[in-house]
Protein backbone atom coordinates (compact mmCIF):
# COMPACT_ATOMS: atom_id res chain seq x y z
CA UNK A 1 0.00 0.00 0.00
CA UNK A 2 1.35 3.40 -1.03
CA UNK A 3 0.65 5.96 1.68
CA UNK A 4 0.34 9.63 0.75
CA UNK A 5 0.57 12.50 3.23
CA UNK A 6 -0.58 16.12 2.86
CA UNK A 7 -0.55 18.99 5.32
CA UNK A 8 -1.98 22.46 5.61
CA UNK A 9 -4.05 24.83 7.71
CA UNK A 10 -7.36 23.80 6.10
CA UNK A 11 -9.01 26.30 8.39
CA UNK A 12 -11.99 26.71 6.11
CA UNK A 13 -12.24 23.73 3.77
CA UNK A 14 -13.27 24.76 0.26
CA UNK A 15 -13.56 23.13 -3.16
CA UNK A 16 -9.92 23.84 -4.02
CA UNK A 17 -8.85 21.71 -1.06
CA UNK A 18 -11.09 18.87 -2.22
CA UNK A 19 -9.49 18.95 -5.66
CA UNK A 20 -6.02 18.83 -4.09
CA UNK A 21 -7.01 15.92 -1.83
CA UNK A 22 -8.34 13.94 -4.81
CA UNK A 23 -5.19 14.54 -6.85
CA UNK A 24 -2.98 13.60 -3.90
CA UNK A 25 -5.01 10.45 -3.19
CA UNK A 26 -4.60 9.41 -6.83
CA UNK A 27 -0.83 9.12 -6.22
CA UNK A 28 -1.32 6.09 -3.93
CA UNK A 29 -3.75 3.92 -2.00
CA UNK A 30 -4.11 5.77 1.31
CA UNK A 31 -4.28 9.49 2.13
CA UNK A 32 -3.45 11.07 5.47
CA UNK A 33 -4.42 14.72 5.92
CA UNK A 34 -2.74 16.74 8.65
CA UNK A 35 -4.19 20.10 9.64
CA UNK A 36 -2.62 22.75 11.87
CA UNK A 37 -4.08 22.82 15.37
CA UNK A 38 -5.81 25.91 16.72
CA UNK A 39 -2.68 26.70 18.74
CA UNK A 40 -0.40 26.40 15.70
CA UNK A 41 -2.77 28.54 13.65
CA UNK A 42 -2.68 31.24 16.31
CA UNK A 43 1.11 31.18 16.70
CA UNK A 44 2.05 31.07 13.01
CA UNK A 45 -0.92 32.71 11.23
CA UNK A 46 -2.01 35.06 14.02
CA UNK A 47 -5.67 34.20 13.65
CA UNK A 48 -8.24 32.16 15.49
CA UNK A 49 -9.35 28.83 14.13
CA UNK A 50 -12.71 28.80 12.38
CA UNK A 51 -13.71 25.57 14.19
CA UNK A 52 -12.59 23.61 17.23
CA UNK A 53 -10.00 20.97 16.32
CA UNK A 54 -12.33 18.03 16.99
CA UNK A 55 -14.99 19.47 14.67
CA UNK A 56 -12.43 20.12 11.95
CA UNK A 57 -11.04 16.61 12.32
CA UNK A 58 -14.50 15.08 11.97
CA UNK A 59 -15.24 17.19 8.91
CA UNK A 60 -12.05 16.14 7.11
CA UNK A 61 -12.45 12.49 8.11
CA UNK A 62 -15.90 12.43 6.51
CA UNK A 63 -14.47 13.16 3.04
CA UNK A 64 -14.49 10.06 0.84
CA UNK A 65 -10.93 10.56 -0.45
CA UNK A 66 -9.44 10.95 3.06
CA UNK A 67 -8.41 7.80 4.93
CA UNK A 68 -6.84 9.30 8.06
CA UNK A 69 -6.67 12.69 9.75
CA UNK A 70 -4.01 13.89 12.18
CA UNK A 71 -3.61 17.22 13.98
CA UNK A 72 -0.30 19.06 13.62
CA UNK A 73 0.89 20.41 16.94
CA UNK A 74 4.58 21.04 16.31
CA UNK A 75 6.06 24.47 16.88
CA UNK A 76 8.42 24.51 13.89
CA UNK A 77 6.89 26.73 11.23
CA UNK A 78 5.99 24.78 8.10
CA UNK A 79 6.56 21.44 9.86
CA UNK A 80 3.83 21.32 12.52
CA UNK A 81 3.09 17.76 11.25
CA UNK A 82 6.67 16.53 11.71
CA UNK A 83 6.05 14.11 14.63
CA UNK A 84 3.14 12.36 12.88
CA UNK A 85 5.09 12.21 9.62
CA UNK A 86 8.05 10.50 11.28
CA UNK A 87 5.71 8.12 13.10
CA UNK A 88 3.64 7.14 10.04
CA UNK A 89 6.58 7.09 7.58
CA UNK A 90 4.47 7.67 4.43
CA UNK A 91 5.81 6.96 0.96
CA UNK A 92 4.86 10.33 -0.53
CA UNK A 93 4.53 13.90 0.77
CA UNK A 94 2.35 15.76 -1.75
CA UNK A 95 2.47 19.55 -1.93
CA UNK A 96 1.22 22.28 -4.27
CA UNK A 97 3.50 24.23 -6.58
CA UNK A 98 3.31 27.31 -4.37
CA UNK A 99 4.62 25.45 -1.28
CA UNK A 100 7.03 27.85 0.46
CA UNK A 101 8.57 25.29 2.81
CA UNK A 102 10.04 23.04 0.11
CA UNK A 103 13.61 22.75 1.46
CA UNK A 104 12.39 21.88 4.98
CA UNK A 105 9.95 19.30 3.69
CA UNK A 106 12.46 17.71 1.33
CA UNK A 107 14.86 17.28 4.25
CA UNK A 108 12.08 15.70 6.31
CA UNK A 109 11.25 13.28 3.48
CA UNK A 110 14.89 12.24 3.30
CA UNK A 111 14.72 11.09 6.94
CA UNK A 112 12.16 8.38 6.11
CA UNK A 113 12.90 7.79 2.43
CA UNK A 114 9.67 9.43 1.26
CA UNK A 115 9.19 11.10 -2.11
CA UNK A 116 8.52 14.84 -2.17
CA UNK A 117 5.82 15.14 -4.84
CA UNK A 118 5.11 18.56 -6.30
CA UNK A 119 1.62 18.46 -7.77
CA UNK A 120 1.40 20.58 -10.92
CA UNK A 121 -1.24 23.25 -11.15
CA UNK A 122 -4.22 21.76 -12.96
CA UNK A 123 -7.19 23.72 -14.29
CA UNK A 124 -9.36 24.48 -11.25
CA UNK A 125 -12.74 22.77 -11.24
CA UNK A 126 -14.12 25.79 -9.37
CA UNK A 127 -13.30 29.49 -9.21
CA UNK A 128 -10.10 29.74 -7.14
CA UNK A 129 -10.56 31.03 -3.61
CA UNK A 130 -8.43 31.26 -0.49
CA UNK A 131 -9.23 31.01 3.19
CA UNK A 132 -8.31 34.69 3.54
CA UNK A 133 -10.82 35.60 0.82
CA UNK A 134 -13.52 33.55 2.51
CA UNK A 135 -12.88 35.22 5.86
CA UNK A 136 -13.00 38.65 4.23
CA UNK A 137 -16.29 37.78 2.52
CA UNK A 138 -17.80 36.62 5.82
CA UNK A 139 -16.69 39.86 7.45
CA UNK A 140 -17.77 42.04 4.52
CA UNK A 141 -20.53 44.55 5.25
CA UNK A 142 -23.98 44.07 3.73
CA UNK A 143 -24.05 47.66 2.51
CA UNK A 144 -21.55 50.41 1.85
CA UNK A 145 -21.57 54.11 0.98
CA UNK A 146 -20.24 55.59 -2.22
CA UNK A 147 -18.24 58.84 -2.20
CA UNK A 148 -17.89 62.33 -3.61
CA UNK A 149 -14.57 64.14 -3.92
CA UNK A 150 -14.06 67.86 -3.41
CA UNK A 151 -10.42 68.33 -4.36
CA UNK A 152 -7.18 66.49 -4.93
CA UNK A 153 -8.77 63.34 -6.29
CA UNK A 154 -6.01 62.51 -8.76
CA UNK A 155 -3.21 62.97 -6.25
CA UNK A 156 -4.04 59.53 -4.88
CA UNK A 157 -2.83 57.83 -8.08
CA UNK A 158 0.58 56.64 -6.84
CA UNK A 159 2.60 57.65 -9.87
CA UNK A 160 1.27 61.22 -9.58
CA UNK A 161 1.36 61.55 -5.78
CA UNK A 162 2.77 64.82 -4.51
CA UNK A 163 4.34 65.35 -1.12
CA UNK A 164 2.50 67.98 0.89
CA UNK A 165 -0.74 67.67 -1.10
CA UNK A 166 -4.09 66.26 0.01
CA UNK A 167 -7.16 64.34 -1.10
CA UNK A 168 -10.46 65.54 0.41
CA UNK A 169 -13.58 63.44 0.02
CA UNK A 170 -16.75 62.32 1.77
CA UNK A 171 -18.68 59.06 2.00
CA UNK A 172 -22.33 59.49 1.01
CA UNK A 173 -25.70 57.87 1.42
CA UNK A 174 -27.96 56.31 0.28
CA UNK A 175 -25.81 53.22 0.56
CA UNK A 176 -25.42 50.39 -1.96
CA UNK A 177 -25.36 46.60 -1.65
CA UNK A 178 -24.65 43.68 -3.96
CA UNK A 179 -28.41 43.46 -4.57
CA UNK A 180 -29.42 47.12 -4.53
CA UNK A 181 -27.50 49.85 -6.34
CA UNK A 182 -29.57 53.05 -6.51
CA UNK A 183 -27.08 54.96 -8.66
CA UNK A 184 -25.95 54.89 -12.28
CA UNK A 185 -22.97 52.58 -12.90
CA UNK A 186 -19.49 53.74 -13.96
CA UNK A 187 -20.37 57.19 -12.75
CA UNK A 188 -17.41 58.49 -10.72
CA UNK A 189 -18.68 57.71 -7.21
CA UNK A 190 -16.19 54.99 -6.33
CA UNK A 191 -18.45 52.09 -7.24
CA UNK A 192 -15.60 49.69 -7.94
CA UNK A 193 -14.16 50.35 -4.47
CA UNK A 194 -17.55 49.75 -2.84
CA UNK A 195 -18.07 46.57 -4.86
CA UNK A 196 -14.69 45.22 -3.75
CA UNK A 197 -15.52 45.94 -0.09
CA UNK A 198 -18.95 44.29 -0.35
CA UNK A 199 -17.38 41.27 -2.06
CA UNK A 200 -14.89 40.76 0.74
CA UNK A 201 -11.86 41.95 -1.21
CA UNK A 202 -9.10 44.38 -0.31
CA UNK A 203 -10.63 47.53 -1.75
CA UNK A 204 -7.43 49.58 -1.76
CA UNK A 205 -5.48 46.77 -3.43
CA UNK A 206 -8.23 46.27 -6.00
CA UNK A 207 -8.19 49.95 -6.98
CA UNK A 208 -4.41 50.09 -7.21
CA UNK A 209 -4.52 47.00 -9.43
CA UNK A 210 -6.78 48.99 -11.80
CA UNK A 211 -4.02 51.58 -12.14
CA UNK A 212 -5.96 54.29 -10.31
CA UNK A 213 -5.75 55.55 -6.74
CA UNK A 214 -6.87 54.53 -3.29
CA UNK A 215 -9.23 57.38 -2.39
CA UNK A 216 -12.47 55.54 -3.19
CA UNK A 217 -12.14 52.41 -1.03
CA UNK A 218 -10.30 54.35 1.68
CA UNK A 219 -13.13 56.80 2.39
CA UNK A 220 -15.83 54.18 1.71
CA UNK A 221 -14.35 51.97 4.42
CA UNK A 222 -13.67 54.93 6.77
CA UNK A 223 -16.86 56.94 6.34
CA UNK A 224 -17.26 60.62 7.11
CA UNK A 225 -15.57 63.66 5.57
CA UNK A 226 -11.87 62.88 5.29
CA UNK A 227 -8.62 64.69 4.61
CA UNK A 228 -5.93 62.32 3.32
CA UNK A 229 -2.28 63.06 2.75
CA UNK A 230 -1.22 62.37 -0.82
CA UNK A 231 1.00 59.31 -1.22
CA UNK A 232 1.34 55.68 -2.17
CA UNK A 233 -1.16 54.40 0.42
CA UNK A 234 -4.00 55.97 2.47
CA UNK A 235 -2.73 58.29 5.22
CA UNK A 236 -5.64 59.85 7.12
CA UNK A 237 -4.98 63.31 8.59
CA UNK A 238 -8.51 64.27 9.66
CA UNK A 239 -11.97 62.71 9.83
CA UNK A 240 -14.96 65.04 10.29
CA UNK A 241 -18.61 64.13 10.89
CA UNK A 242 -19.55 66.45 7.99
CA UNK A 243 -22.52 67.91 9.85
CA UNK A 244 -22.08 71.24 8.04
CA UNK A 245 -22.68 69.43 4.71
CA UNK A 246 -26.05 67.93 5.65
CA UNK A 247 -28.76 69.15 3.33
CA UNK A 248 -26.23 70.86 1.08
CA UNK A 249 -25.08 68.23 -1.42
CA UNK A 250 -26.73 67.01 -4.60
CA UNK A 251 -25.65 64.90 -7.54
CA UNK A 252 -26.33 65.80 -11.16
CA UNK A 253 -26.36 62.94 -13.68
CA UNK A 254 -24.69 64.03 -16.91
CA UNK A 255 -26.31 61.25 -18.91
CA UNK A 256 -23.21 59.27 -19.81
CA UNK A 257 -20.77 57.05 -17.89
CA UNK A 258 -17.00 57.29 -17.94
CA UNK A 259 -14.01 54.97 -17.63
CA UNK A 260 -11.80 56.08 -14.74
CA UNK A 261 -8.75 53.85 -15.50
CA UNK A 262 -8.47 55.33 -18.99
CA UNK A 263 -8.85 58.86 -17.64
CA UNK A 264 -5.89 58.34 -15.31
CA UNK A 265 -3.61 58.43 -18.35
CA UNK A 266 -4.57 61.98 -19.38
CA UNK A 267 -2.18 64.87 -18.81
CA UNK A 268 -3.47 67.28 -16.16
CA UNK A 269 -2.44 70.25 -14.06
CA UNK A 270 -1.31 68.55 -10.84
CA UNK A 271 -0.02 71.79 -9.34
CA UNK A 272 -3.50 73.31 -9.60
CA UNK A 273 -5.05 70.12 -8.21
CA UNK A 274 -2.67 70.31 -5.25
CA UNK A 275 -3.60 73.96 -4.60
CA UNK A 276 -7.29 73.08 -4.62
CA UNK A 277 -6.60 70.19 -2.24
CA UNK A 278 -4.88 72.53 0.22
CA UNK A 279 -7.89 74.87 0.15
CA UNK A 280 -10.27 71.96 0.74
CA UNK A 281 -8.12 70.71 3.61
CA UNK A 282 -8.26 74.12 5.28
CA UNK A 283 -12.02 74.23 4.77
CA UNK A 284 -12.50 70.95 6.62
CA UNK A 285 -10.28 72.05 9.49
CA UNK A 286 -12.31 75.30 9.76
CA UNK A 287 -15.71 73.66 9.04
CA UNK A 288 -16.18 76.34 6.39
CA UNK A 289 -18.70 75.58 3.64
CA UNK A 290 -17.79 78.65 1.55
CA UNK A 291 -14.10 77.80 1.61
CA UNK A 292 -14.89 74.23 0.59
CA UNK A 293 -16.96 75.63 -2.27
CA UNK A 294 -13.89 77.64 -3.33
CA UNK A 295 -11.86 74.39 -3.47
CA UNK A 296 -14.58 72.77 -5.57
CA UNK A 297 -14.53 75.72 -7.99
CA UNK A 298 -10.75 75.44 -8.28
CA UNK A 299 -11.10 71.71 -9.00
CA UNK A 300 -13.74 72.35 -11.64
CA UNK A 301 -11.49 74.94 -13.32
CA UNK A 302 -8.89 72.19 -13.78
CA UNK A 303 -11.57 69.91 -15.25
CA UNK A 304 -12.76 72.57 -17.68
CA UNK A 305 -9.16 73.16 -18.77
CA UNK A 306 -8.98 69.44 -19.60
CA UNK A 307 -11.90 69.90 -22.00
CA UNK A 308 -14.79 68.67 -19.89
CA UNK A 309 -18.17 70.07 -20.95
CA UNK A 310 -19.74 72.91 -19.00
CA UNK A 311 -22.14 71.86 -16.24
CA UNK A 312 -25.49 73.58 -15.62
CA UNK A 313 -24.72 76.85 -13.82
CA UNK A 314 -28.21 78.31 -13.48
CA UNK A 315 -29.17 76.32 -10.38
CA UNK A 316 -30.52 78.61 -7.67
CA UNK A 317 -28.47 78.52 -4.48
CA UNK A 318 -25.62 76.45 -5.94
CA UNK A 319 -22.29 77.62 -4.55
CA UNK A 320 -19.99 75.38 -6.59
CA UNK A 321 -19.97 72.27 -8.74
CA UNK A 322 -17.53 69.81 -10.27
CA UNK A 323 -17.43 66.42 -11.94
CA UNK A 324 -16.97 63.49 -9.59
CA UNK A 325 -14.03 61.15 -10.10
CA UNK A 326 -12.39 61.46 -13.49
CA UNK A 327 -15.18 63.48 -15.03
CA UNK A 328 -15.96 63.56 -18.77
CA UNK A 329 -19.39 62.21 -17.80
CA UNK A 330 -20.77 60.42 -14.79
CA UNK A 331 -22.10 62.39 -11.84
CA UNK A 332 -21.28 65.94 -10.86
CA UNK A 333 -21.39 67.23 -7.28
CA UNK A 334 -23.23 70.46 -6.43
CA UNK A 335 -22.85 72.33 -3.13
CA UNK A 336 -25.74 74.53 -1.96
CA UNK A 337 -25.99 77.43 0.45
CA UNK A 338 -28.90 75.92 2.39
CA UNK A 339 -31.08 72.77 2.45
CA UNK A 340 -34.17 74.46 0.99
CA UNK A 341 -32.30 75.49 -2.15
CA UNK A 342 -30.77 71.99 -2.42
CA UNK A 343 -34.18 70.35 -2.11
CA UNK A 344 -35.66 72.73 -4.68
CA UNK A 345 -32.93 71.80 -7.16
CA UNK A 346 -33.65 68.11 -6.56
CA UNK A 347 -37.18 68.49 -7.90
CA UNK A 348 -35.46 68.32 -11.30
CA UNK A 349 -35.25 64.78 -12.68
CA UNK A 350 -31.48 64.94 -13.26
CA UNK A 351 -30.63 65.99 -9.67
CA UNK A 352 -30.78 63.88 -6.52
CA UNK A 353 -29.99 64.68 -2.88
CA UNK A 354 -27.19 62.87 -1.04
CA UNK A 355 -26.02 63.13 2.55
CA UNK A 356 -22.72 62.54 4.35
CA UNK A 357 -22.37 58.96 5.60
CA UNK A 358 -20.83 58.25 8.98
CA UNK A 359 -20.76 54.61 10.04
CA UNK A 360 -22.51 53.92 13.34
Amino acid sequence: MIRVFVSGCYDIVHAGHLQFFREARALGDHLTVSFASAEVLWVHKHRRSSLPDDHKRALLAALDMVDEVVVGTGTEEGLDFKDDFLRLRPHILAVTEDDKYGPLKRALCAQVGARYELLPKTPPQFSPVSTTQIVRFIRAPEEAPLRVDFAGGWLDVPRFARAGAYVVNCAISPTVSLRDWPYERNAGLGGSGAWALLSGRDGVGAELDLGVGWQDPAVIAEGGLCVWRSGQRPDLELKHDAGFLRGRMALYWTGRPHDTPDLAKLPRDYAAIARASATARDAVWRTDLNLLADAVRQSHAVQRAEGMAALPGDIAGALAWKYCGGGFGGYALYLFADPAQRDAACTRPDFRPVEPYLAR
